[in-house]
């Protein structure tokens, strides 16, 4: 790759260590792409995971003197101090994530600790050259935004957080952002769980760059974030377009770069319902606990929960992940307070797969998002999936049907 000077002089070492393998890594990264120059960023937001090759790698680049060039967002790991004082979690874990959290703020990370930094904490205008690691930003910053990220890792990200800069391949290219996939969308779309289980059919769109036809003139954000979590779960997506709705597809011929598509798909009900089938535990039973917010809730949807249950008491506990944001404004607004009686809890910066749910171990839970129910299962958590009312329902009664 062709470097400016002052790129040049970060992998010469001119600067600090740090600085200087992080650029060796970026260069790494865009030779293996057949990138020709690096490009500046103006954002990014590090998937940090609180685990061990995470936490030696900022540690790493810390120790060597690196330092934070554009501050990142980074995702959530669990809270420390709710955990820990509730004894939740093992010693062994609470330190990782006490580790964790300040190894990022030496080296100048915006602690957010929120999945879904494109909402409300680190929005990108279009256009804008950024490194999103989380697998539901990057969709959401390309296709939803018309910013411009690839699929970083949070290593890469944090690379890109403290150079200050990416090597320019993939969607950063014009070329590389044309819809190659025609996806005609003929299931009811009435509800932002819908989009998830839209989500949820990678298998049958296959790999590429989808254009939705058929959906709604008005998308909200949580449907927006469902579809981008679930692409994201069922195959691996950097972008995607909705025809006359997201920024680059105005209609087909734009999406597509005046190409004829590669692929044409139909989704249907009965493909949400083979879906569902497959990835979800069967309904009729009895379940332990609910979970929602992964990716982290929006305070619509914490108040649509509040007033759900007002003046009920719950059956099953109930666990809603936010922001600190949405868990804050929920405490001034009284939300809080309304869920906690009912018996739920509003928990900030935390993941559902995470060692701080040792007590849910081999328990069964229902939740809104395929997402929450596919990577817990590692630590013994198995979720029926449904929609969100039937979800809070389910804490009421503490069944499903």
């Amino acid at each position: 790759m062709e470097l400016t000077k002052d790129q040049q002089a970060m992998l010469d070492g001119e600067y600090d260590a740090g600085t200087q393998l992080a650029m060796k890594i970026q260069v790494a990264i865009g030779e293996s792409f057949g990138a020709e120059r690096m490009v500046p960023i103006t954002r990014a937001h590090v998937a940090l995971s609180n685990q061990e090759a995470d936490l030696w790698f900022a540690e790493k680049l810390l120790g060597l003197g690196a330092k934070c060039r554009v501050a990142p967002t980074v995702n959530p790991g669990f809270n420390h101090s709710y955990f820990t004082e509730r004894d939740m979690v093992d010693p062994e874990f609470a330190d990782l994530m006490a580790r964790t959290h300040a190894a990022y703020k030496a080296l100048g990370a915006v602690l957010t600790y929120n999945c879904t930094p494109y909402i409300d904490t680190n929005v990108p205008n279009f256009g804008e050259v950024t490194a999103y690691s989380e697998s539901s930003a990057t969709p959401y910053v390309n296709g939803v935004w018309g910013a411009r990220s690839n699929r970083e890792g949070a290593n890469s990200a944090l690379c890109a957080a403290i150079t200050g800069y990416v090597p320019e391949y993939g969607l950063l290219l014009d070329e590389n952002r044309y819809a190659n996939i025609l996806v005609e969308v003929q299931a009811d779309m009435k509800t932002a769980y819908d989009y998830h289980i839209l989500g949820m059919c990678g298998k049958k769109i296959g790999s590429g760059i989808p254009a939705f036809t058929g959906l709604p003139k008005h998308v909200s954000k949580e449907a927006y974030r469902n579809l981008c979590a679930q692409l994201n779960t069922s195959g691996a997506y950097g972008m995607f377009h909705i025809i006359g709705t997201t920024p680059e597809a105005p209609d087909l011929e734009t999406a597509f770069g005046g190409k004829e598509p590669a692929r044409r798909v139909v989704i249907t009900n009965e493909d949400f319902e083979k879906v569902l089938s497959e990835i979800s535990l069967p309904g009729d039973r009895e379940i332990d606990f609910v979970m929602f917010g992964c990716p982290h809730f929006t305070l619509e949807e914490v108040k649509h929960i509040a007033d759900k249950v007002k003046g009920q008491k719950m059956k099953k506990e109930m666990w809603i992940l936010t922001s600190s944001l949405v868990k804050q404004i929920s405490e001034r607004m009284g939300l809080d307070e309304i869920i906690t009686e009912a018996g739920g809890q509003i928990v900030a910066d935390t993941c559902p797969d995470q060692p701080c749910w040792r007590h849910l171990n081999g328990k069964i839970g229902i939740t809104e998002s395929p997402k929450c129910a596919y990577y817990p299962q590692r630590r013994g958590m198995h979720f029926v999936i449904r929609d969100l009312d039937t979800c809070i329902d389910a804490a009421l009664t503490g069944e499903v049907k």
